[in-house]
């Protein structure tokens, strides 16, 4: 079965400024990060999923046929890729998550996401194509094929070193055993003293450093990473229209976060999005994709489509988690797995509206640096309270 996400991929490279083709992924891979917590809670029901019911939801995802990729993890990538030959027969392609970095390591009561991110791969590429440590040709061709791998620099050499060395190491093994991949680019989880002031740019030049030793056969084909505003987008773009970047999700947050992220995203530059937390925590998970689809395609805006998913989700009798007015906020939302650190999405005008009505949290009016993130310096008492209660109780 010909796949979109080849097909999407061979447009833009063939027309990156021209090309409208948008790459969709579900990512189901957070047993590997959350444990039992992954599957979330059932909106019908209130009752947390099991990993049976986290499954079904991929294949339901899966014959939808709305999204390009399905991001898993190597376990359930066994039963539904292996077992099942669930994408034979479709166009979406089954991905996993090829390491799990210690800033993600979400037990509760855990304490490894307040330490800075070290390397760590529990899967194998061999295991991810084939479900053995050692296979044949012929049991490397029945699993995924593509993998996320994640970094989460924290501008601190100790730390960063391994990051780099482990990804490069994992970069010749996948180019020698011809396994794709994408990469995923986390915000510092534990930077402390040494937080880059300018968060998007400083991402931007990891970026372009840690790509630019890399011919095209080890590169990752496309990217996943924090949205820090329209100009770090637009610059990232700019200086290589071929590195195909796409936004990751974050924390759940509003329907119009998720809905306006995507369509900021898009307007920007961004050719791909990877939404997992902001799918699995809605009330109606085809329904959200059938609206981030039509986001995603310039169909509809996010504005628009968070009120039709309201409206969609009464003709199924689904009790929204937030009333209308309350899910047409945009929010503070969460830009490390772990939710470490922030980013504040600010409206128009936000800054100066925050100086003068105080602590206007819940629209994310508060003062900001240039890449958007928070500017403490310029924060009231108040509003450095009222931030940081938000924050803690959002995580």
């Amino acid at each position: 079965m010909l796949k979109t996400l080849d097909q999407k991929l061979q447009r833009i490279h063939a027309d990156p400024t021209g090309s409208k083709d948008f790459i969709l992924a579900d990512a189901k891979d957070a047993d590997m990060a959350a444990g039992m917590a992954a599957p979330g809670v059932d909106a019908r029901t209130r009752k947390m999923r099991s990993l049976a019911e986290y499954r079904q939801l991929m294949r339901d995802v899966v014959k939808q046929g709305l999204v390009d990729i399905m991001l898993m993890s190597a376990s359930s990538s066994e039963q539904l890729t292996i077992q099942e030959r669930l994408f034979d027969s479709s166009a979406v392609t089954p991905a996993c998550r090829a390491n799990d970095t210690t800033d993600i390591h979400l037990m509760t009561g855990g304490i490894a996401p307040t330490e800075p991110s070290r390397p760590f791969r529990t899967a194998t590429i061999d295991q991810i194509q084939s479900a053995r440590v050692n296979p044949t040709p012929e049991q490397r061709r029945l699993g995924a094929n593509l993998g996320l791998y994640s970094i989460t620099p924290n501008n601190q050499v100790e730390f960063d070193y391994p990051m780099i060395e482990a990804y490069r190491e994992f970069r010749i093994e996948a180019e020698i055993k011809g396994f794709r991949h994408f990469l995923e680019i986390f915000d510092p989880n534990a930077c402390g003293e040494a937080c880059p002031e300018d968060m998007g740019r400083y991402i931007n030049d990891l970026v372009a450093r840690t790509l630019g030793g890399v011919p095209r056969a080890g590169r990752p084909i496309f990217l996943k990473m924090v949205y820090h505003g329209p100009k770090a987008l637009e610059e990232l773009v700019t200086y290589d229209p071929h590195l195909v970047v796409g936004l990751l999700g974050g924390s759940s947050g509003t329907t119009l976060d998720a809905f306006k992220l995507l369509e900021n995203g898009r307007k920007h530059g961004a050719r791909a999005a990877l939404f997992g937390r902001k799918i699995n925590n809605s009330e109606d998970q085809l329904t959200f994709i059938r609206f981030l689809h039509t986001i995603a395609s310039g169909q509809i805006g996010a504005v628009e489509a968070t009120k039709a998913y309201h409206g969609e989700l009464q003709k199924l009798g689904i009790t929204p988690y937030r009333k209308l007015e309350d899910d047409l906020q945009e929010t503070v939302t969460v830009s490390s797995y772990a939710g470490t650190s922030t980013t504040v999405v600010v409206k128009p005008g936000g800054a100066d509206k925050a100086k003068a009505d105080g602590v206007a949290i819940g629209n994310a009016n508060l003062p900001t640096r240039a890449d958007g993130t928070p500017d403490f310096s310029k924060m009231s008492l108040a509003q450095k309270v009222a931030y940081n209660r938000q924050r803690i109780a959002r995580i």
